[in-house]
């Protein structure tokens, strides 16, 4: 069963800096990326950052050039810093992660944290 230790987050002023950490757990056959998205209530999921094995980093438009990703993905652990934090990037964030469970099976996006409240305000 996978399942995922998120951390970090809480209440931070605009132009401050927070670190979210995710550690997941489970047997599974190969984990192919470690990332995060972001939900606020009446929207959908949206995509901030994602972590390859072969430490490729990708980011979603509206957090590029202020939040960095990075982790061991072999060590199934994966944490975003973010800087010069907006209004606007108060969400709750959640761990995700893509993988095969067994050999031979398909590549699975849908594992999923628990999520974290980010809220960003004076």
């Amino acid at each position: 069963q996978v399942q995922f230790m998120e951390s970090g987050g809480g209440l931070v002023q605009p132009g401050g800096a927070t670190r979210l950490t995710c550690t997941m757990t489970g047997n599974v056959f190969r984990v192919y990326s470690m990332g995060w998205f972001r939900q606020t209530p009446g929207k959908e999921r949206e995509f901030v950052a994602a972590f390859t094995e072969y430490n490729d980093a990708t980011y979603g438009d509206s957090v590029r050039s202020r939040f960095t990703i990075f982790g061991d993905v072999a060590q199934n652990t994966v944490s975003l810093f973010m800087t010069n934090l907006k209004p606007e990037d108060t969400a709750v964030y959640y761990c995700n992660a893509a993988l095969k469970i067994r050999d031979g099976q398909p590549i699975s996006n849908d594992y999923w944290g628990q999520g974290t409240q980010v809220t960003v305000s004076s």
